[in-house]
């Protein structure tokens, strides 16, 4: 058993405590959690018995954040999960948020893949654009699902584009070439297309 300490108002949140145990800082919790359980300075209480106060009180609050965050952009649910943790939330309220949002269907891995590739098909290559999602927690499956639309013709007409953007203004000589082919597979686009597109420009040239 802990002794609570000390129950103060917190300066950004009139609507919240810091509650504080042994003499150290252990949570906040809503002003309503606090009165609900009658929580009070001298109090013995255990963690897991604060645990779940911090469970209910803040489950709410944390799917509001969520909700908030997904309003400008879609998310990954390993998005989600670190702007949860980042704001302190407990690995069982973020687990609550996340369940919660799948049910609405405001979390989709798989809708985020798409939109994703439709997006940034014409600037990016298929390679580049599949380590992104790695990065952003989307399985392979999906991805591969998202890529599946996504044509060798389209990839090579994006990679034309895309050299013949970076080759405005300059001269056709070899180093430029060679620049052009390094910033194509930097934009991740295979070797295959990456030549198939430096083919094409000289062929421009010539005519």
């Amino acid at each position: 058993m802990n002794q609570i300490t000390d129950i103060t108002p917190q300066v950004k949140d009139k609507r919240r405590c810091n509650v504080y145990v042994d003499g150290r800082f252990c949570c906040g919790l809503t002003l309503e959690t606090v009165v609900k359980n009658r929580l009070k300075i001298g109090q013995m209480i255990t963690e897991e018995m604060l645990s779940e106060m911090q469970f209910d009180s803040e489950k709410n609050t944390a799917f509001d954040k969520a909700l908030a965050h997904l309003s400008a952009t879609r998310k990954t649910e390993k998005q989600m999960r670190a702007y949860l943790a980042g704001k302190g939330y407990l690995p069982s309220v973020i687990d609550y948020v996340v369940e919660k949002l799948y049910t609405y269907d405001f979390l989709n891995d798989g809708e985020y893949a798409e939109a994703y590739v439709e997006c940034a098909t014409k600037r990016k290559g298929g390679r580049l654009i599949r380590m992104e999602l790695r990065g952003k927690g989307v399985s392979d499956e999906e991805i591969d699902r998202a890529l599946a639309g996504r044509t060798e013709g389209e990839e090579e007409e994006s990679a034309k584009a895309i050299l013949q953007k970076y080759m405005r203004g300059k001269a056709f000589t070899k180093e430029n070439l060679q620049k052009a082919y390094r910033y194509l597979m930097g934009k991740g686009f295979e070797y295959e297309t990456a030549k198939s597109a430096l083919k094409s420009l000289e062929e421009f040239e010539d005519e």
